[in-house]
């Protein structure tokens, strides 16, 4: 049985054989360091986050994150927390910021916080300072290290 042409596969011809170039020995990362001075931490700082319950009372979850690495609304999830009001269990966008039903309240350690982005800014212009998007809100720098109290869901606050 013939196969036809428009069905065969297809017989590229390369002019030089593939090459492999094996990569250079990696250099150590701070090999201008003298003996016994002090290299830099390679562990990014901690920060230790509370999670308040909606009316601020009742149970304290408490945890641990390494300094910018993850962003609010994760850290929640991980941690099986309520994040969302009824209409933001059927109505949320699943952490871009469209929606704005993701709010928190941050009663301390603001500054350990990333800056409020535009999409926190449209969603909460008028709602408390402390009130953020927990999707947009990046916990640390990778530099500073702290507490930082998370109330969930405020809007149900009395």
């Amino acid at each position: 049985m013939a196969v036809s042409p428009a069905f065969s596969i297809c017989q590229c011809e390369f002019s030089s054989p593939l090459r492999f170039i094996p990569r250079k020995k990696a250099r150590p990362l701070f090999s201008n360091l003298q003996d016994g001075s002090e290299q830099p931490s390679s562990e990014p700082a901690a920060i230790e986050l509370e999670f308040l319950g909606p009316d601020g009372k009742g149970d304290v979850l408490k945890t641990s994150v390494k300094s910018g690495e993850k962003v609010l609304r994760n850290v929640m999830r991980e941690n099986k927390l309520e994040l969302y009001g009824l209409y933001g269990k059927l109505m949320n966008c699943g952490g871009g910021g469209s929606c704005g039903t993701c709010i928190v309240e941050i009663l301390e350690g603001q500054e350990l916080l990333s800056q409020p982005t535009s999409a926190e800014k449209k969603h909460l212009k008028q709602k408390p300072g402390t009130w953020r998007l927990a999707c947009q809100t990046i916990v640390g720098d990778k530099s500073n290290a702290g507490r930082v109290v998370v109330q969930r869901l405020p809007q149900k606050k009395k």
